[in-house]
C-alpha cells in the first residue's frame, strides 16, 4: 500500500514564493538568511514549475482529439 504525498496548493507556494523574491529585493538581510530564502525560492518555484507542467499534461490530454493534439492559441496575433 503505497502513500501519496499531498500536492502542496499551487496559489499558497507561489505566494509563498513572491514573499521570498520580495524579501531578497529588499536586501536587508544577512548573508546566512538570504542563502537560505534563495535555497527555499528555487524549491517553491521547481514545485510551481511542476504543477505548471502537470496541468500542462492534463489539458494536453483533455483536448486530445484522434490521437493528435490541437492547439489554439488563447489571443490571435494582431494582423497590424
Amino acid at each position: 500500500m503505497t502513500k501519496e504525498t499531498p500536492t502542496p496548493n499551487f496559489e499558497k507556494t507561489l505566494t509563498d514564493l513572491e514573499a521570498v523574491v520580495e524579501r531578497l529585493e529588499q536586501g536587508d538581510l544577512t548573508l546566512e538568511s538570504s542563502l537560505k530564502d534563495f535555497e527555499r525560492g528555487v524549491t517553491l518555484a521547481r514545485s510551481c514549475q511542476s504543477a505548471l507542467n502537470n496541468a500542462q499534461q492534463r489539458v494536453e490530454k483533455l483536448i486530445e482529439e484522434n490521437g493528435q493534439l490541437g492547439f489554439e492559441p488563447f489571443e490571435k496575433p494582431d494582423d497590424n
